[in-house]
């Protein structure tokens, strides 16, 4: 018994030293964190560059900026519509999350609390329908807005977005919906609470990691979507930032990058933001909705 403790406490430190150590969990960690912050540190440091050292690497290092300027931000800011995309995209994306967020939590609990027949297919079914590409949906979505006669304004985004929103955040708030005891439910029933009662005062509190993931899920999707705003959005001052970035700042094959970099820092902030205020709220959903 004293050798067997005695070798599992050698194989312990074994694991733990520090040669192990740096080959199981430093390096790759750190090649993780370099794959994905270099493109962040690439858009900061040439949205920064001066035109001159763009180009020229024979005088200057691809990875350094030398004299830094905001000449690009200045032009981005001040001289195209971008906050005009700013805002467009916020709008956006704030408006189509709500939209997605109240559908697929009525969808969600009725689907994993009400045990009606065939609610485990329909849950099945509206997953399936999250796997279709958007990129076969916008044909047939491209008539409907222009029958409605709402293209190229913010509308047609806010009421296309949720055909790809609804059917992931559905599935996650099932997953996290099956994570609440039925014993607070039926303790609900037994006092005489409605089912939208128990919707808004037992389950809603007890999911709101679940809404926040799905939230910030449904947002980052909103926030980042092309291929319907490009088809559904033609004037400059309507259009996101994905697409007036892309559009707008590439004329024929004149790319003006330090623009085009700034555009996309700026674009991907308030997305860092949101993760980095409620990235515990999004871990512990995770958790929770592949609890079984």
């Amino acid at each position: 018994m004293a050798r067997a403790t005695e070798d599992n406490i050698g194989g312990i430190e074994q694991f733990e030293s520090l040669p192990r150590r740096i080959l199981t969990v430093w390096l790759p960690l750190a090649v993780f964190v370099f794959v994905l912050l270099f493109p962040f540190y690439w858009m900061a440091i040439t949205a920064v560059k001066p035109d001159n050292q763009l180009t020229d690497y024979n005088n200057y290092s691809p990875f350094w900026v030398v004299g830094p300027t905001l000449e690009h931000m200045k032009y981005l800011l001040f001289e195209t519509t971008y906050p005009r995309w700013m805002w467009n995209t916020v709008i956006v994306s704030v408006a189509s999350t709500a939209i997605s967020l109240f559908a697929s939590v009525l969808a969600a609990y009725a689907i994993e609390r009400l045990r009606f027949r065939g609610s485990r297919v329909t849950g099945l079914l509206i997953f399936l329908a999250y796997l279709v590409p958007p990129s076969i949906l916008f044909i047939p979505l491209a008539f409907i807005v222009f029958q409605v006669g709402i293209f190229d304004s913010r509308l047609a985004l806010i009421l296309t977005y949720p055909t790809f929103l609804i059917p992931f955040c559905t599935w996650l708030l099932m997953g996290y919906f099956r994570s609440i005891p039925y014993e607070l439910e039926e303790s609900a029933l037994v006092d005489g609470a409605s089912r939208w009662q128990i919707l808004t005062r037992v389950v809603l509190p007890l999911a709101v990691p679940g809404l926040i993931s799905a939230g910030i899920f449904a947002f980052t999707l909103s926030w980042n979507e092309f291929i319907y705003a490009l088809t559904f959005i033609s004037s400059s001052e309507n259009k996101t930032v994905p697409v007036g970035v892309l559009t707008e700042l590439v004329r024929g094959d004149i790319y003006e990058w330090g623009a085009l970099m700034s555009g996309a820092l700026l674009g991907s902030l308030p997305v860092v933001i949101l993760y980095s205020f409620f990235v515990d709220y999004y871990v512990s959903s995770m958790t929770g909705a592949v609890k079984e």
